[in-house]
């Protein structure tokens, strides 16, 4: 571990921990056969962990074999650096859309663990800025610890674009006028961890050199725990709430065809946000 807290060359004495693998470009996993827990790492630290096409596919993978891996017993997702978590899909990734309207090719849509039949726990360790598409994995991890100076915010509407995916996980994991909040109010505001401790978004604050020592912490905890029972209780948590997730996203497609900008649109608006502007509001 490093010393800004984040997973590195130097190892703590008296564990088994595999070094770093990059499964792609942008993504690191370690696996620590002692305390039975993994990290995975968003490891695009020059494009605040946006993630590509490649690294999405990864993503998808990795969770898969989490299914498979016994000695694997919980994980901790976190990104590079203490700029960002995730900051969503990356912009110079090229998506393919098929001419129906009632059909669109999501690169995002199979990044999270529950989409991929995961029911181990994951923990979310957010470092700087989560927005946009982060909320993706953040919406299928059990719990959130977030570092004091993390911010979240949900860009698509300045920018042209429906939240929806986003939308709904955050409606799921806040209250409804927080969810709308954050889903409307675009670039213009960023929610403090602070405040998303208050709201229930997040379940623990951390400062940053102490943001993966307390998910560890977490996930070693529940790593220790018989792990049938820890999965199963994961599986019963998630069916309290999936009917209406599953029933909500399945409408994400058809709104986001309805109301987005054309692409063209779309870039025009997002080259502009460099120009000088208001800095937005923290609340």
């Amino acid at each position: 571990m490093t010393a800004d807290g984040t997973p590195g060359a130097d190892r703590t004495p008296g564990t088994d921990r595999t070094p770093g693998t990059d499964r792609a470009p942008g993504l690191r996993v370690e696996r620590d056969k002692a305390t039975g827990v993994a990290v995975v790492t968003l490891d695009r630290e020059r494009k605040h962990n946006a993630i590509d096409l490649a690294t999405a596919a990864e993503l998808a993978a990795v969770w898969r074999e989490f299914r498979y891996e016994d000695e694997v017993r919980a994980i901790v997702l976190t990104g590079a650096g203490q700029a960002a978590f995730c900051t969503g899909i990356d912009r110079g990734v090229e998506v393919p859309q098929p001419s129906s309207p009632y059909s669109v090719d999501d690169p995002l849509v199979a990044i999270g663990p529950k989409a991929n039949d995961l029911w181990k726990p994951v923990i979310a360790a957010v470092n700087g800025m989560a927005c946009g598409g982060a909320f993706y994995l953040l919406g299928e991890s059990e719990f959130i610890i977030s570092s004091a100076s993390a911010t979240y915010f949900d860009p698509h509407t300045s920018y042209g674009m429906v939240s929806a995916y986003e939308a709904i996980y955050m409606a799921q994991r806040m209250p409804f006028g927080e969810a709308a909040r954050i889903s409307l109010m675009g670039t213009a505001e960023r929610l403090s961890a602070r405040r998303a401790y208050e709201i229930g978004l997040v379940s623990e604050l951390a400062e940053p050199g102490e943001l993966l020592p307390a998910a560890l912490r977490a996930a070693e905890t529940l790593a220790g725990f018989p792990t049938e029972a820890v999965q199963g209780t994961v599986r019963s948590l998630w069916a309290a709430k999936q009917a209406a997730l599953h029933q909500a996203l399945a409408q994400a497609p058809g709104l986001i065809a309805l109301g987005n900008l054309p692409p063209e649109r779309q870039a025009e608006l997002f080259a502009g946000r460099r120009g000088p502007g208001p800095e937005p509001r923290v609340r």
